[in-house]
């Protein structure tokens, strides 16, 4: 399912159009968090589940490197102090640098819900509203639930 909605709040209409390169490029990005994310960690909750959602946002040309700054500071807060945040991992398009995806995986929807009340969340959420063009929030399903919690445990990630 395909969400639209603006920045200022977390509800829209429900389109249903994603398209196949979209696709590609989900699990992808899917593939590469849940390599970090996952390898070397215990993985305690079910991932059936899992909530998982892909943030496309577009954001003003001219306040790029503050944008991603602000949405660094917000990612690393959110994985280190919150116990139900999985990912959040954000990148950008190497051919539009304003085109930021976010790979968002939580145990559960409540721990989403609990994540939008944090202090990270809401300064991101306030100090880059006026930075941003566009949001559409993609709920996704996983195929194969099941593998997740195995599918990267030979992959070793060393420590920096």
């Amino acid at each position: 399912m395909t969400v639209m909605t603006n920045f200022s709040e977390r509800t829209g209409a429900n389109l249903h159009r994603i398209s196949f390169g979209g696709i590609r490029k989900l699990v992808a990005a899917m593939s590469s968090a849940l390599m970090l994310t996952l390898s070397g960690t215990a993985y305690a909750q079910a991932p059936a589940a899992m909530m998982v959602r892909i943030s496309e946002i577009e954001i003003t040309a001219g306040q790029l490197d503050q944008y991603k700054a602000i949405l660094a500071e917000e990612a690393e807060a959110s994985v280190r102090l919150e116990p139900g945040v999985i990912a959040i991992f954000p990148m950008y398009e190497k051919e539009s640098d304003t085109t930021f995806r976010i790979l968002e995986i939580y145990a559960d929807r409540r721990a989403y819900e609990s994540h939008l009340t944090t202090a990270h969340f809401q300064k991101y959420k306030s100090t880059t509203l006026p930075m941003v063009k566009s949001l559409k929030l993609v709920d996704m399903q996983a195929i194969d639930a099941q593998t997740m919690g195995r599918m990267f445990t030979k992959m070793k990630v060393s420590a920096e």
